[in-house]
């Protein structure tokens, strides 16, 4: 499993985690059964807490999308996460939007950065 957390970025350590796992997931980089690092690898790999990594894969396990399983470890539960209304997976995107359209760029540039994170998803064994 690849993953990687930057000091310079905003968002905490846990949510890092967690979006990357999320999108090695649906990359397919990680399939449904396939088993997780521990938590103590994971932690000692990225060189941060094991309560981080601990709670990146209870928030992925309440989400549908990791099976936690004490002395087992986690485990890809599905690619789809938990049953989310179409208004709730809207907010985050619509946070996006705004954030470009105040950058100050027009349709077109909006459009095409949506396709090019599209095409980057999409691509298997790519970096994150």
């Amino acid at each position: 499993m690849f993953l990687t957390v930057d000091a310079n970025d905003k968002r905490p350590l846990y949510q890092q985690i967690v979006d990357g796992v999320k999108t090695l997931i649906a990359r397919g980089d990680l399939r449904e059964g396939e088993v997780l690092p521990s938590v103590r690898q994971v932690a000692g790999d990225l060189g941060v807490n094991l309560n981080t990594i601990a709670i990146a894969y209870r928030e992925l396990q309440q989400e549908g999308l990791l099976a936690v399983r004490h002395g087992a470890g986690a485990v890809v539960a599905s690619r789809r996460a938990r049953e989310v209304e179409p208004s709730e997976l809207r907010k985050p995107l619509r946070t996006s939007l705004t954030q470009l359209v105040l950058a100050g760029l027009g349709d077109r540039e909006i459009v095409a950065i949506v396709r090019q994170e599209l095409e980057w998803l999409r691509q298997k064994g790519g970096a994150q």
